[in-house]
């Protein structure tokens, strides 16, 4: 039982959300990453990628919207640079063991552990505040089911922005409890949080997360935006009343310079020092137009590629439909694991 538990290399898993427009922060913080895992020195033994559909069910949604924003997102990976024939990318949906698993990994979850999740307490206090709202049970389950994604393949690694570190911590002591309750069954993965962008802030407010849900549109650059709307959002960036382009530290009243800084590192591919060396003296106005002009350059060949892919949606489902096959290949026998460990399945000849 659980010979796989111990994985001898790297796997790497991560999943997206399907609803709403990716944004700059989502390219940063985790596509960027997915395609570091694929490729080059960073690449992983096996690189599993998710479009977690069935997470998008815990809030109100389109049916028809829902597969529209599927083949968006899968269309910006594509074109981002994930290649179905190097990786693994698939449909959540497409993959029953997710939600099996699931429900057997709800032995092991604490009723407590999910009531002090924070986007658990941002999202229900938000539907509350609506008149009439709807708060389902699933909202509140939905990180176990994040979990399952995780341990269904053995990942050794989760790259993810930093706003998902909590749950990560959660699907680590799910693991390590099943395996202290019914042996060395699952792998207990470790977060990858990029040391630069690890989280990205909305231009207009930068004590907050850049979100497609709780942030403004002023402040979200999102990866198709056109070139002059980017310009014109990084622009318009909130800043502080000073001069310097410098790092202000915690507390230091700069945190929309910070921000900025930390997005034209990124762009270009280069350290915090060498950017303040260059715009020593130049004042908000230049350097804020150098941004949006890096900010261009970074994200037009991801929208003019995805222009091309999202026109043919037929090949879209293919990919997708692929990585499902090669996805319950390698989930399978993990499930089964977990079934026979648990007793609630028979014994299977070794």
């Amino acid at each position: 039982m659980g010979a796989g538990a111990n994985n001898a290399g790297r796997r790497i898993f991560s999943g997206i959300q399907p609803t709403g427009r990716k944004h700059l922060g989502n390219y940063i913080g985790a596509i960027r990453q997915y395609v570091a895992g694929q490729d080059g020195a960073a690449a992983a033994d096996e690189a599993i990628f998710c479009i977690v559909d069935l997470h998008a069910t815990t809030v109100a949604y389109d049916p028809a919207d829902l597969r529209e924003r599927l083949y968006d997102t899968t269309a910006i990976l594509l074109a981002a640079g994930l290649d179905p024939d190097r990786c693994v990318l698939f449909r959540q949906g497409d993959v029953r063991e997710h939600t099996e698993l699931t429900w057997l990994l709800g032995a092991v979850t604490a009723w407590g552990d999910l009531n002090r999740m924070h986007q658990w307490k941002a999202k229900r206090e938000l539907a509350e505040g609506k008149s009439g709202a709807f708060v389902p049970a699933s909202l509140f389950n939905y990180p176990i089911l994040m979990a399952a994604d995780v341990l269904a393949y053995r990942a050794t690694e989760v790259p993810v922005g930093d706003d998902q570190r909590q749950h990560v911590e959660l699907m680590r002591e799910i693991a390590r409890r099943f395996n202290e309750r019914f042996g060395e069954t699952l792998v207990v993965p470790e977060h990858r949080i990029p040391a630069v962008g690890a989280r990205v802030m909305d231009l207009q407010d930068p004590t907050s997360k850049m979100s497609t849900t709780g942030g403004s549109e002023a402040g979200t650059v999102y990866v198709l935006d056109e070139p002059d709307r980017i310009r014109g959002k990084l622009k318009g960036a909130v800043t502080d009343s000073g001069r310097e382009v410098r790092r202000g530290g915690p507390g230091g009243g700069k945190e929309g310079i910070e921000n900025l800084i930390e997005i034209l590192c990124v762009a270009r591919g280069v350290g915090p020092e060498q950017v303040e060396a260059e715009f020593e003296g130049s004042g908000y106005g230049d350097f804020k137009a150098a941004v949006g002009d890096a900010v261009v350059e970074f994200l037009t060949p991801v929208r003019e590629r995805y222009a091309e892919l999202r026109a043919d949606p037929a090949e879209l489902e293919r990919a997708l439909a692929a990585g499902a096959v090669k996805a319950r290949a390698l989930c399978g026998p993990v499930l089964a694991d977990v079934r026979e460990a648990m007793g609630v399945a028979g014994p299977r000849e070794r």
